[in-house]
């Protein structure tokens, strides 16, 4: 009976984990369970900006529809075991759970074991992002560094500057690069394969 009621607490706590960072949980968006997880060792010290390069959006029913579209192309498509980013922003400034705090994404090769992946949604090639995303994100983060997930030294980077991409795009870049813990030369955290 002590066993039960441990592992229904634990399940209890775990579901609360996204809850806690004012996250829209991948069940309240109608997500996929995973195919399989990876846990990742926590807290990191990176976390990777991104953008998903798609339409954006500004509705609650239109970015979760837009979220579920990603899912579904990743895991069917790309084979993915889930989604793969750790969370993704809409233009209506909610936060949505990818992989999460607690799982390895797919967000950025050679980084996913050791890093957060944040993406906008949107193409920030050709859009502003919103104030509302800006402040969704710096909320995330900085919950992140509460609730033990990021070290509170961690290193803000975009995607571009580790992989060959365009992403976070030219307008959301240059705004992270004035947020504090932004990583100018990430030389020093590259892998060296």
């Amino acid at each position: 009976m002590i066993l039960v009621f441990c592992i229904v607490l634990g399940l209890v706590q775990w579901g609360y984990v996204e809850a806690a960072c004012d996250v829209v949980t991948k069940k309240q968006w109608d997500g996929l369970k995973p195919l399989h997880v990876e846990y990742l060792p926590r807290p990191v010290n990176i976390v990777i900006i991104e953008h998903t390069a798609t339409p954006g959006c500004s509705t609650d029913a239109g970015c979760e529809e837009l979220v579920r579209n990603i899912q579904n192309n990743q895991m069917e498509q790309l084979n993915f075991w889930d989604i793969g980013m750790s969370f993704l922003v809409g233009g209506n400034g909610k936060v949505y759970e990818g992989s999460g705090w607690l799982r390895v994404g797919a967000h950025t090769y050679g980084y996913n074991r050791r890093s957060i992946g944040i993406s906008f949604i949107g193409n920030y090639n050709t859009d502003e992002p919103t104030a509302d995303q800006l402040e969704a994100v710096r909320k995330l983060i900085q919950c992140g560094v509460d609730k033990g997930h990021l070290t509170s030294d961690y290193h803000l980077l975009a995607h571009r500057q580790l992989i060959s991409t365009e992403s976070p795009g030219r307008k959301l870049y240059r705004e992270i690069r004035t947020w504090p813990h932004y990583l100018e030369n990430a030389t020093s955290i590259m892998n060296n394969s």
